[in-house]
């Protein structure tokens, strides 16, 4: 079973709201409502701005969690060599389908990430001001939050704004995405680092942050540090935006204060009392088990102390009634068809991975768990975006969380208990994912007829590499069924009718198929 979630689930508040006043009162706080809830806000020169944003502790609240103040003032020094106007960039694309924290304040009070993004752009000079969004809801709702404040991307005006729209994909969020998108371009990593800050949106250095970071700047802006520090921890102080879901009653959104035993917020979601596991930090992130739920609080440096991570502020139990490996293959399968295609790593290690997970929960043994571990390393540290460095975080983390279970399925053939498919993913368009199940085919190579033509190595690279010797090396997982056109192919090109196709094993029927393996080795041919 897959419920997506909604766009704007309930919502819930721990403590005193900040950033979700005003939602006990209306749906969505227009422009007028916005001011009568939090009152007016005045401008904050350059570096008094980010002196506070370095005295509240303002780091992103995206994932990556850099110093918000650092990030300013980078970009003020990169304008203020080159001379140029920098551009504020909000980015709401919220690609991942545990995460609605963004999209709830996108939604529902939109004009206190516009007071944060408009702090920024009269504190840097910036003239430009564009918010990316990934759904219907938040771009109707931004556009008229602009409506509201008079602002549009007419020229002439002190400030252009404007809304884009990103697809709702994991890779279109990342910050190199977002710019690329922005620039007219598609909404995927360019495969090059280069720094916002110093080289963005047209050229320009650009301030590129979350919408939760912003409605916090603007928060800290209205009551000062002292009243912001006043809640939470003195190391992280202020609140933070959690989407509750998995295997939990009400799936929701909750503003916790920082210090909140996580036990507690697990509990006002209806989670199991004793969860055999709980994802932090969403699928880029990390598994905990229940003894740490008990010890960990929600903060940033104490999940971290659990083997845990905030992310980006998805926290997802499950309980003991599902196969947790079997949960795990799901999300491996769609971050595996959530590659940009741009890299080894991305477009042939994560299907790999997903496919030697696969392998493993479907009898292939120690060799299989064996292979799973090596092509997970291997794509670490090499990916032209950050989507395999995360991905690979995810499966190194499912296996060292689950040891017990690994240890059923590699030496007993399962843990004998179904996958109910309590992780949120998408809805009908996860049926694009799994184009990529397995056709239970393999193919195979009779060596006494094959002479080394390599042809079948360049009709279907994703499964065959040639090895140093110049024969063939072969993937051990299925053909996936949208490359077995290509590998059908690939047997009727072979000149001495050596590769064939054989039956291989059927998937389990009580898992999601996966996407097909490859060898570590063929990693190594794939180039950003």
């Amino acid at each position: 079973m897959n419920t997506p979630l909604p766009d704007v689930p309930e919502v819930r508040v721990v403590g005193l709201p900040q950033l979700t006043q005003g939602f006990d009162l209306v749906e969505r706080l227009d422009l007028p409502m916005h001011l009568k809830v939090h009152g007016p806000l005045q401008p904050v020169t350059g570096e008094l701005l980010a002196q506070l944003a370095d005295d509240i502790s303002l780091r992103g609240r995206g994932g990556a969690g850099f110093p918000f103040g650092q990030k300013l003032r980078a970009v003020a020094k990169s304008a203020i060599r080159r001379g140029v106007r920098p551009v504020v960039v909000v980015n709401g694309s919220e690609g991942e389908p545990a995460c609605r924290k963004d999209t709830v304040l996108l939604n529902r009070s939109p004009h206190l990430i516009l007071d944060g993004a408009l702090l920024a752009a009269e504190a840097l000079g910036a003239r430009t001001l564009v918010v990316a969004v990934t759904r219907n809801s938040t771009e109707i709702s931004m556009r008229a939050a602009l409506a509201e404040r008079g602002l549009s991307d007419r020229r002439g005006q002190q400030l252009r704004a404007r809304v884009i729209r990103t697809p709702e994909r994991m890779v279109s969020g990342e910050a190199s995405a977002v710019i690329r998108a922005v620039n007219g371009g598609p909404a995927l990593p360019p495969g090059r680092r280069e720094r916002a800050s110093d080289t963005g949106v047209g050229g320009a250095p650009t301030l590129l942050s979350n919408a939760e970071t912003y409605a916090q700047l603007a928060i800290g802006a209205r009551i000062g540090a002292r009243r912001y520090g006043n809640t939470g921890l003195d190391t992280e102080p202020g609140t933070v935006m959690l989407t509750i879901s998995g295997a939990v009653a009400r799936p929701m959104v909750v503003e916790v204060p920082t210090g909140v035993p996580l036990r507690y917020v697990l509990q006002l979601a209806g989670a199991p009392p004793l969860p055999q596991g709980v994802l932090t930090g969403g699928y880029h992130g990390n598994w905990i088990d229940s003894v740490a739920v008990h010890e960990a609080n929600v903060s940033r440096e104490s999940l971290a102390a659990v083997g845990g991570s905030l992310g980006a502020g998805a926290i997802l139990p499950i309980g003991p009634e599902t196969c947790p490996l079997g949960e795990a293959l799901r999300v491996a399968n769609w971050l595996a068809a959530e590659t940009a295609g741009q890299c080894g790593p991305c477009k042939l290690g994560l299907p790999a991975a997903a496919g030697g997970l696969s392998d493993v929960m479907n009898g292939g043994g120690p060799a299989a768990l064996e292979a799973l571990r090596e092509v997970t390393q291997a794509v670490k540290g090499r990916g032209a975006c950050k989507h395999p460095d995360g991905s690979a975080r995810f499966f190194a983390s499912t296996l060292s969380a689950f040891t017990d279970d690994l240890a059923a399925h590699v030496l007993d053939g399962g843990c004998g208990r179904e996958t109910t498919g309590v992780l949120p993913l998408p809805g009908p368009g996860y049926q694009d994912a799994e184009e990529s199940i397995p056709s239970g085919e393999k193919l195979a190579v009779d060596w006494t007829l094959c002479q080394g033509h390599g042809l079948c190595a360049d009709i279907v690279p994703e499964l065959i590499r040639l090895g140093p010797d110049g024969y063939p090396a072969l993937a051990d997982a299925s053909v996936p069924m949208h490359l077995r056109g290509r590998a059908q192919r690939a047997v009727r090109r072979c000149p001495a009718l050596a590769l064939r196709i054989e039956q291989g094993p059927a998937p389990s029927p009580t898992t999601r198929p996966a996407l097909p393996s490859s060898n570590r080795k063929a990693l190594g041919s794939g180039r950003s």
